[in-house]
């Protein structure tokens, strides 16, 4: 997410930057993570309960989702929902 702040300006934050193709892919991989995973679906549900909006949650998930593929690449595990 992209904030508009400054100084004591608190802006609404939106998604934008980057590849959209690849932005789109992992969103709508996120939405079906969200429902049948249940680290993501977790990771979701506390985002909302804190006050995030909606999409900036999703794209929370999917920035922790990346994390997690990106260290199962480099260390050639595969995924375990303890380490997650």
């Amino acid at each position: 997410p992209m904030n508009r702040e400054s100084g004591r300006y608190k802006g609404l934050r939106k998604i934008q930057g980057g590849r959209a193709q690849v932005r789109t892919v992992l969103y709508m991989a996120m939405m079906s993570a969200m429902q049948c995973n249940p680290v993501f679906k977790s990771t979701y549900q506390r985002l909302l309960a804190e006050g995030k909006p909606k999409k900036v949650a999703i794209i929370a998930c999917v920035r922790k989702m990346i994390n997690i593929l990106n260290s199962m690449l480099r260390d050639g595990a595969l995924w375990d929902a303890k380490t997650a």
